[in-house]
């Protein structure tokens, strides 16, 4: 039968003090949970905490989990110690594409299924993705690229999308790729659309994110809405949402399932 220590009783255990215990759980290096308060750490969590500090610490280039180390603390509505994960992550060698792409991602995508399955309430996923947005608000200045802008593009949600996550990370990635991007978040009407085309210059393409499929019928009239302003513009759709959906039915040109794709068939024009 497993133990649970509090935090001091698992310092104890590590033969280090308290707060470097502390800064264990906020690193997502050891795992806790926080009830009434207070930190409850499994004995099966500091084995498993030995057994990593007896490999050593992670290289540069070396993998590590820290998407399951972020996870963790998104989960715990822990916005300090998800940062300190990033942190951890970047002074080992992962850049900002990488924090995106193979720990920010994955943990939401995680979280967003262990909420469907019911493992959790909604509130934790509110809340995850809280964090996980003031973490891309304090990434976003280092995705700037200097020199000469390849072009603008729109990206958004539209109707009823109450998801801003994806385009707000896609929007950073692009402008990894030197691209001006106005990302108008969730929710945007078919005339939001519109208007940004009216007031964009250089405009290269239009990118309407959909997560969940009954909201095509949106997705449709804010392409549609975009091609009456601008007939040659490029209006690519994307997310877990569209599936197998012919494009063209949706008024759109192209489907995108990342930011390289939609990089590329810029490139292509």
């Amino acid at each position: 039968m497993s133990s649970v220590f509090t935090l001091q009783e698992a310092a104890d255990e590590l033969g280090v003090h308290y707060m470097t215990a502390y800064r264990y759980v906020r690193l997502g290096q050891l795992e806790a949970v926080k009830v009434a308060g207070a930190w409850q750490v499994a004995d099966s969590a500091i084995s498993e905490f030995r057994d990593g500090a007896a490999s050593g610490p992670v290289a540069p280039g070396e993998s590590a989990p820290w998407a399951t180390r972020l996870e963790d603390r998104l989960v715990a509505g822990d916005a300090q110690g998800a940062w300190g994960v990033i942190e951890s992550a970047m002074a080992s060698g992962s850049d900002v594409r990488s924090v995106y792409l193979e720990l920010l991602a994955p943990a939401m995508v995680s979280i967003g299924a262990r909420w469907a399955s019911g493992e959790f309430n909604i509130a934790v996923e509110h809340q995850a993705t809280s964090i996980a947005m003031r973490i891309i608000g304090r990434l976003g200045p280092r995705c700037l690229r200097r020199g000469r802008s390849a072009g603008s593009i729109i990206l958004g949600a539209p109707t009823g999308e109450s998801h801003g996550l994806p385009t707000a990370m896609l929007s950073d990635l692009l402008r990894l790729h030197g691209w001006d991007v106005v990302d108008l978040g969730a929710n945007t009407p078919a005339e939001s659309f519109a208007h940004s085309v009216r007031q964009s210059t250089s405009l290269k393409a239009v990118g309407v994110s959909v997560t969940n499929p009954s909201h095509l019928s949106e997705a449709e009239v804010c392409c549609r809405a975009v091609k009456e302003v601008q007939a040659d513009v490029l209006v690519v759709v994307g997310g877990s949402g569209v599936g197998e959906v012919n494009v063209e039915d949706l008024g759109a040109d192209a489907r995108a399932v990342s930011a390289d794709q939609l990089h590329e068939l810029l490139l292509a024009q």
